[in-house]
């Protein structure tokens, strides 16, 4: 995460790269980050009740747990791709 581009350095690119992805195993959330403060904010897009950009915190994800307790994961072999393709995967256009 220390290569993550900081928190609102992406903000005019028309579709910025998703660099990490977190997921719950036991639940269908799924937080894609885009930016990070370098200590516990992120700004990326999250999958979950509703799909949305937004912010959330490392502090948050490792607090979380599913409904068989499991705990937030990062996907280790996630390769970056351009947030346009996340949303379109998920299920909304791209903004």
């Amino acid at each position: 995460m220390k290569l993550m581009p900081r928190l609102y350095s992406t903000e005019k690119d028309s579709d910025p790269f998703v660099q990490a992805m977190f997921f719950l195993p036991d639940a269908q959330w799924t937080w894609y980050a885009i930016e990070f403060d370098g200590q516990d904010a992120f700004f990326g897009y999250v999958v979950g009740l509703e799909n949305e950009l937004g912010y959330f915190s490392l502090s948050e994800l490792e607090s979380v747990r599913g409904p068989f307790g499991l705990r937030v994961e990062r996907d280790l072999y996630f390769e970056p791709v351009p947030l346009g393709k996340i949303m379109a995967k998920a299920g909304r256009a791209v903004i």
